[in-house]
């Protein structure tokens, strides 16, 4: 009996380790063109297969100290990273969960009593019955008991895979948390920095205006300017100045913004002011297929797209009759002998039950948990546009920015050349002051684009690196044992 009872428990483990009802898990096609639309920039290159990512920490292809500093800061104490790190541990401890449902239960639950039981008997010599005598006995009962749902359909195999998936899945979504706002610190990095450029500019045009309008203050007195010159210089003076307090407010909110990011509360972050002088380092960009295997937002929604599509095997295992083993053994009698092999005691027994009427509930749970895949593939699909979408839109600011800052670079010429006219002529006496102050402004409109226009570059870059994946590379998702190992 011993024997044939190991012999089926033994096949049984064999049977469910086997068989797994429902589909198996295949990555569904996705959009993917040959090549961007977008052209790159004069003097980019299409990257090679091995040479088309961004490696390691890819914020020092800037070359900026400062901002590198600032970036080693954010993996460490954003707390939002924090949060999708939290939560990448709890959906490892989720698999060790699902896990557990495929080995026994096992209780034990010892009891001790005692009991007290009245006695008679008689005198000696016969004299008569004794009455009042009692019996004190204590016993014990020492059992153990174990329950095993075999898993003959793979539902709770698939379970566990399911879990494996999420936890991938937030892996990627911890890895795309760190991406994001380590990209939104280098956007407000140099959009800080292009703040600083209007300031710097702004305050070399105040002191220029001043200039100005000391120049026209003497020419009236000299009776060669009017009063209205003298008012026309004051109002552009004081409108520049006004224009170069009001940046205050951009520049303070960019650094509140880094502090956060970093981790720190603003007061505890206070960032000299800097200069934008280069255009955006060269970024390589790989052939549209490799975005696949580079964005972790992509990869997050492939393994979350497997874990949905193990519930339709769980749904579909439902319709097979669950088997429950389960025994007990131990020993009781009375607590004064010990425990003696005689009093042992155990039982065996299993449980095979089918549910054979339910209302359609088990099918509408397989085309629910169908309807759910296919909704999830859908998500896929849709990050997988929405990359691409980025990566051209990205190319093409870059593209448009990098043709328009040549232009632009002719305007300030032109401007600064048409300044320096003016006011020779004004000196002359052969113009009115009201054309200096039209050269005036035209010149600082395109110096202010000039610079505005650089910071836009750097943020476009910046833009092109995330929609990239920032170098970061799929193959750095854990396996399912390295999940396991890692608890």
């Amino acid at each position: 009996m011993r024997h044939f009872l190991i012999i089926s428990v033994a096949g049984l483990m064999l049977a469910a380790s086997a068989c797994m009802v429902g589909p198996n898990y295949k990555r569904p096609a996705a959009p993917v063109s040959a090549a961007f639309k977008e052209p790159l920039p004069d003097g980019w290159k299409e990257a090679q297969p091995n040479d088309g990512v961004i490696r390691g920490k890819w914020w020092e292809v800037y070359n900026d100290p400062q901002l590198n500093a600032l970036e080693e800061q954010v993996s460490i104490s954003n707390q939002n990273v924090a949060e999708a790190e939290a939560n990448f541990r709890a959906a490892r401890y989720a698999i060790r969960i699902a896990r557990a449902n495929l080995f026994p239960t096992v209780t034990a639950g010892p009891t001790l009593g005692v009991s007290r039981s009245a006695g008679a008997g008689f005198a000696a010599g016969g004299s008569g019955p004794i009455t009042g005598g009692s019996n004190v006995i204590t016993t014990y009962s020492l059992p153990a008991s174990a329950s095993w749902p075999v898993d003959i359909w793979g539902s709770v195999r698939r379970g566990v895979r399911a879990s494996e998936a999420t936890a991938q899945s937030d892996f990627a979504l911890l890895e795309n948390a760190r991406l994001s706002y380590q990209s939104e610190l280098a956007q407000d990095y140099f959009e800080l920095r292009g703040t600083d450029g209007d300031v710097d500019l702004l305050e070399r045009t105040v002191k220029s205006y001043d200039d100005y309008l000391t120049l026209t203050k003497n020419r009236y007195k000299a009776g060669v300017a009017s009063g209205a010159d003298v008012a026309q210089a004051q109002t552009q003076l004081d409108t520049t100045r006004a224009q170069l307090i009001d940046l205050g407010v951009a520049r303070a909110q960019f650094e509140h913004a880094i502090a956060i990011l970093t981790g720190k509360p603003p007061a505890a972050l206070t960032l000299s002011a800097g200069l934008l002088k280069t255009p955006p380092p060269v970024v390589p960009v790989a052939l549209p297929s490799a975005l696949l295997e580079r964005r972790p937002d992509i990869a997050s929604a492939e393994r979350q797209m497997a874990s949905v599509q193990e519930q339709i095997g769980i749904a579909v295992a439902a319709y097979y009759p669950t088997l429950d083993l389960s025994g007990s053994a131990g020993f009781s009698g009375q607590f004064t002998k010990g425990f003696l092999w005689p009093s042992r005691f155990f039982s065996l027994s299993s449980a095979l039950s089918e549910t054979v009427f339910e209302g359609g509930k088990r099918r509408a749970q397989v085309k629910q948990a169908e309807a759910l895949f296919d909704a999830s593939v859908a998500t896929y699909r849709e990050t997988v546009l929405t990359a691409f979408q980025q990566v051209e839109d990205d190319l093409a600011a870059l593209k448009i920015l990098a043709d328009e800052s040549v232009a632009v670079d002719q305007a300030v010429k032109a401007a600064e050349e048409s300044l320096t006219i003016s006011t020779a002529q004004y000196k002359a006496g052969t113009i009115n002051y009201l054309q200096v102050i039209i050269a005036q402004a035209a010149a600082l409109a395109a110096e202010r684009t000039a610079v505005d226009l650089l910071a836009r570059r750097m943020v476009s870059s910046v833009l092109l690196i995330q929609a990239l994946g920032g170098g970061w590379d799929s193959k750095t998702i854990p396996t399912p044992g390295e999940l396991q190992q890692s608890q």
